[in-house]
């Protein structure tokens, strides 16, 4: 079982994640503080892909600071990329979800 923690901007729907792949857990957070409670609750998370937009350096910097060898992270492509995060190559939420499972199974 691989599990993902996907973090969005509040308000966002992730529903359409769950459930796409028999082996995948999706955890979803809302902001900054709720991805570091999920992260702390759940160590086994396996990947984290950002999709709050202009709140993805604020959350990468408090996974880094909360958790030096955190999961790795990903970002959709056209954002800038902090040295040690990954780019997809996609937009929709769907999509990136399975790049990033190609790339962790790979």
């Amino acid at each position: 079982m691989i599990s993902v923690l996907v973090v969005a901007a509040e308000g966002t729907d992730l529903k359409g994640l769950a459930g796409r792949h028999p082996s995948v857990e999706v955890l979803t957070a809302h902001g900054v503080e709720d991805a570091l409670e999920k992260l702390g609750r759940n160590r086994r998370v396996d990947a984290v892909l950002l999709l709050a937009g202009e709140a993805n350096p604020a959350i990468i910097g408090a996974i880094r600071e909360d958790n030096p060898a955190h999961p790795p992270v990903y970002l959709p492509a056209g954002q800038p990329a902090p040295r040690g995060v990954r780019t997809l190559p996609a937009s929709e939420p769907a999509e990136l979800l399975d790049l990033l499972l190609r790339e962790i199974e790979s």
